[in-house]
């Protein structure tokens, strides 16, 4: 499997996710949220930044069954979903991930005919800190 490609800017989103939190980097002058990680703020320009914890917590916002995967590495694990989660707290920050049946279950553990824009959704994290949705319990 593909492992996340990091950078200075966005090491400390992996840092986080592999203890098990979902942060958002935010200026830390202006305080407006911002993902992808960058170095400048978009908004003024300052490029002092801080990162904030979230709740975890979203909607599906979008999705896709790829048929067939892109990417020969996961032909065997298809077909899987890939989903645009939009975070609770902070709405223009969407996150790509997959909907799965629990922590660390296989990227095809969810039926994709179940998905639906709009449910619930909760992080959780695999064994190796990578963002992975589980639908929400009311």
């Amino acid at each position: 499997m593909l492992t996340p490609v990091t950078d200075a800017d966005g090491a400390p989103f992996w840092q986080y996710a592999a203890q098990g939190e979902l942060r958002v980097q935010a200026c830390a002058d202006c305080g407006e949220p911002r993902f992808p990680p960058r170095p400048c703020c978009p908004h003024c320009q300052s490029f002092a930044s801080e990162w904030r914890p979230t709740s975890g917590r979203g909607r599906i916002w979008s999705y896709v069954v790829p048929h067939p995967p892109l990417l020969p590495e996961y032909a065997a694990r298809a077909p899987y979903n890939v989903i645009v989660v939009e975070l609770a707290e902070t709405p223009r920050i969407r996150l790509v991930g997959n909907l799965v049946s629990g922590p660390g279950a296989a990227l095809d553990s969810f039926p994709a005919d179940r998905i639906r824009i709009g449910a619930r959704v909760q992080v959780v994290f695999d064994g190796d800190g990578l963002p992975q949705w589980v639908l929400e319990r009311p």
